[in-house]
């Protein structure tokens, strides 16, 4: 069935700018809603436009300060044929509907699969369904997301724009990142290492920027002062239960904890892996020593942090490219003033130095792991000193701010202005 849109609010500036999203609302993507409600605070009046219905059982209490409401596409065509024809007949009328659907066709050449034909009508609704007033389309990760608003943009005329993160920097192939990113009036990303490999395809550098998210520290509470540990020590991880978040790895690292290391952990989030992982606990001895918690919203995930001792996160690289980028996870523990032990993976030393802001081992060494954890647990002085180097750090460096004046800027040089100002010409490249 069709989900149209909530009326806006009265005080929600008019829908200049589209907003195209793999899912929304997510759990997982703390990072989308924070960017979202800092741009509406901005004066941008947008539309959110998700590619999937929302499959948490809940909600952040952010989600709920966005005013605008978001609009499903069509999640599987042959659940709205009636919604997709009427689409296809305007888009059809449309000036750039041969040039859309001939690229369409080349990439569906190289890519013959149902997910592109997929990309195909909901790009076709999307552009049909746009109101009038729209200047362009800003889409969250350039792969299947990208395809949509791409093939929209091109429909309707309008600029388009990208910001990658992670997985769909690294999994999709080389011809498909260098034609998006011709065609894309510019690309962000939140890596270093996500942005060189942009850049690597781009036709010029100035077409990618960097911007890390950072953190609204202004969402967060003050952190707690942290005296001496009492008790087990309390580990504490929270992220999806995937490959590339390495549970494997640290259940691993667990049972090889020498005897004298008393712990307990604490899991937030859900995963396909889950059963996997719970079972795999249960053949080493730990389950007695593990609880699997599940999905939480932000406010249970920060209560969790402030009596945790310590944070792990031992993202990899998985099979298929998968990994993360720079996790905010990492940040908002920073801003509980929660130590940090992770992995040298990606993005993560871009916040995380080994040693200064917390401990980074090598990616897929459950060793290593073991090592630094039974190094931390016998080591409270220290690992309260690299928790307020990284508080530190996360205030200096890391604020939301600045990311979302770079973002800002960017988007006025597309021609999507706030409310009260004026789009600014698009500097040459």
């Amino acid at each position: 069935m069709t989900q149209d849109a909530a009326p806006a609010p009265p005080d929600a500036a008019a829908p200049t700018l589209a907003v195209v999203a793999k899912g929304y609302p997510r759990l997982s993507e703390t990072f989308v809603a924070q960017e979202l409600l800092a741009l509406e605070s901005r004066g941008f009046g947008f539309e959110i436009w998700s590619l999937r219905h929302p499959y948490d059982d809940r909600t952040h209490p952010l989600h709920d300060r966005i005013r605008a409401r978001p609009r499903y596409l069509p999640e599987y065509l042959y659940q709205e044929p009636l919604r997709l024809l009427r689409a296809w007949r305007a888009a059809r009328r449309l000036p750039g509907y041969r040039a859309a659907r001939a690229a369409w066709l080349r990439d569906w050449r190289r890519d013959p699969t149902p997910n592109r034909g997929r990309r195909w009508g909901q790009a076709l609704v999307l552009a049909a369904e746009l109101p009038p007033g729209t200047g362009g389309i800003y889409v969250h990760f350039l792969h299947t997301p990208g395809s949509v608003a791409r093939y929209a943009g091109i429909l309707r005329g309008l600029p388009w724009a990208v910001s990658a993160h992670a997985k769909d920097i690294w999994t999709i192939p080389d011809w498909e990142k260098r034609e998006k990113l011709a065609e894309a009036a510019f690309a962000v990303t939140c890596t270093a290492s996500g942005a060189a490999e942009l850049r690597r395809l781009a036709p010029t550098d100035a077409r990618v920027g960097l911007v890390y998210h950072g953190l609204d520290l202004t969402r967060f509470p003050d952190p707690p002062e942290r005296g001496a540990a009492e008790g087990p020590l309390r580990l504490l991880s929270v992220g999806r239960l995937v490959a590339k978040k390495g549970y494997d790895d640290l259940l691993e690292a667990l049972a090889r904890l020498p005897a004298e290391v008393d712990w307990r952990f604490d899991h937030i989030g859900g995963g396909d892996l889950k059963a996997s992982l719970a079972a795999r606990a249960e053949s080493l001895g730990l389950a007695d020593r593990i609880r699997w918690l599940g999905k939480k919203d932000q406010t249970e995930v920060v209560a969790a942090m402030r009596a945790a001792d310590l944070f792990v996160l031992p993202s990899k690289i998985a099979e298929d490219g998968d990994r993360d980028g720079l996790p905010n996870v990492l940040m908002e523990a920073a801003s509980q003033r929660l130590p940090i032990l992770s992995t040298a993976v990606s993005a993560i030393p871009e916040f995380v130095r080994d040693g200064r802001e917390g401990r980074l081992v090598p990616p897929g060494d459950p060793q290593a792991l073991a090592e630094a954890l039974t190094a931390l647990a016998t080591d409270p002085q220290g690992r309260a000193e690299m928790a307020e180097t990284a508080l530190a750090r996360l205030r200096a460096e890391f604020g939301m701010e600045a990311g979302i004046d770079a973002l800002s800027a960017r988007l006025q040089a597309m021609g999507v202005a706030p409310a009260g100002a004026s789009a600014q010409p698009a500097a040459a490249e």
